[in-house]
């Protein structure tokens, strides 16, 4: 019976059903062929899916994002990284990489990123001769770091379903998140020799580096805000994504002066849509967590995982291996919610720890983003940028295959992981 609800979930999807309705309805079916549950259980697992405080921080966190790209705090952070690292060859390209590291401490979104940092960049990168197919691929990989770095979005998700810490997550993804961001400045060192780069003529000026600082200074203390208070546990998830709003809300109105009251009308429409469209997800995953539980998938999975006597290693191989297909054919959100609580049981009887596999199926499935045929980040940034989607994938397979250097080092070097939130997570 399983098997026929992964059928009906698969049609749907290849029909060209959304994702939430061909869930809805292939788990709808399986009850009603079931025929020993009442159609009860769909609505009351329904409403169950959604159950969580912590959820509320979701839509909080995508608020602060969106206000900071619509209150040109996006921009100002990236002026300030291009004073840094603008002057290399490629300049612009590590810019891109340097300022999505920072708006991850913001958004945790890879989608809001992008949106927000293309639209400033890529014009920027055209200007200075950059050809577009460069641009637009390290702008769509560099934003595969926002979902990594804490705070996280999927990693709520991931903290949600299974029980694991979140803060243990967030802390999990640091190392992961910063070493995206060096592999593709390393990538991007050898791409921008190869293609030969212009160099920046922009010289070091302390008063110039002073007047960028008093600019942006407040700008950059936005996501130190959310990183301390789940470092420190001073707030709840939920209160620290609060603070930050009201913190980004000031600077903007009162400091910068740089968005209306109309415009926060506008964001906030925007963001209830967006929180809509995942809450939406996690209620018909709810009806898929009761009916793989009634099917005892996950128990099946353990004791036929323990009668092959695998390793861990060889366990974590399969992982990723099939994390990376899913990627490929299915949105990163409903594959994380159905079916990282099926395989975490047996991930922990093989030894491994929860935070460290909740970490490796997070960053699995962002890079699942940048590859064909379903990413996400690749129709975004074709649209963004006005480019054929062939000539997109080209161009950001070399950052994609970077990234999965970093996903195999995180897999089998769990220590870049836990190290962090084992230091300071006692």
């Amino acid at each position: 019976m399983i098997l026929l609800l992964f059928f009906l979930l698969f049609l749907f999807i290849g029909i060209g059903f959304s994702i939430w309705t061909a869930m809805g309805l292939s788990g709808l079916i399986y009850i009603l062929i079931q025929g020993q549950v009442s159609l009860k259980v769909l609505v009351t697992n329904m409403v169950t899916g959604v159950d969580s405080a912590t959820l509320v921080a979701i839509p909080f966190f995508i608020l602060a994002g969106e206000l900071m790209n619509k209150s040109g705090i996006t921009k100002r952070i990236a002026d300030f990284a291009d004073f840094f690292v603008g002057r290399f060859k490629g300049g612009l390209a590590y810019v891109a990489i340097v300022v999505n590291v920072i708006m991850a401490g913001i958004s945790g979104s890879a989608v809001a990123d992008a949106s927000a940092v293309s639209s400033i960049l890529l014009p920027a990168m055209k200007e200075k001769g950059y050809d577009l197919p460069f641009s637009a691929a390290i702008n769509a990989s560099a934003a595969v770091i926002g979902p990594i770095f804490p705070p996280s979005i999927p990693m709520i998700f991931i903290g949600v379903i299974s029980g694991i810490s979140i803060g243990k997550l967030f802390l999990g993804g640091v190392i992961p998140g910063l070493m995206m961001g060096v592999f593709l400045a390393i990538t991007v060192f050898i791409v921008s020799r190869r293609k030969n780069y212009p160099l920046s003529t922009r010289s070091f000026s302390i008063p110039e580096f002073l007047g960028l600082l008093r600019d942006t200074i407040l700008a950059i203390i936005s996501p130190l805000i959310i990183i301390a208070g789940i470092v420190f546990g001073i707030v709840t998830l939920v209160e620290v994504a609060v603070l930050a709003i009201v913190y980004i809300l000031f600077i903007s109105l009162y400091v910068y002066r740089s968005i209306s009251y109309r415009e926060i009308l506008e964001v906030l429409a925007k963001t209830a849509v967006f929180s809509t469209s995942i809450m939406i997800i996690f209620a018909v995953v709810g009806v898929f967590q009761y009916i793989v539980a009634l099917e005892q998938w996950g128990e099946k999975l353990k004791l036929l995982i323990a009668s092959w006597q695998m390793s861990k290693w060889t366990f974590l191989l399969l992982v990723n291996l099939f994390f990376i297909f899913m990627g490929c054919i299915l949105d990163a959100i409903p594959v994380m919610l159905i079916f990282f609580p099926v395989l975490l049981p047996t991930a922990i009887g093989l030894g491994i720890d929860p935070a460290h596999f909740g970490v490796i199926t997070v960053l699995n499935l962002m890079i699942g983003l940048l590859t064909p045929p379903i990413g996400a980040l690749l129709f975004l940034e074709t649209k963004i940028a006005n480019l054929p989607f062939a000539v997109l994938v080209k161009a950001v397979t070399p950052y994609t295959l970077t990234l999965f250097v970093v996903l195999f080092l995180c897999t089998y070097i769990p220590e870049l992981v836990l190290w962090i939130p084992n230091l300071l997570l006692k």
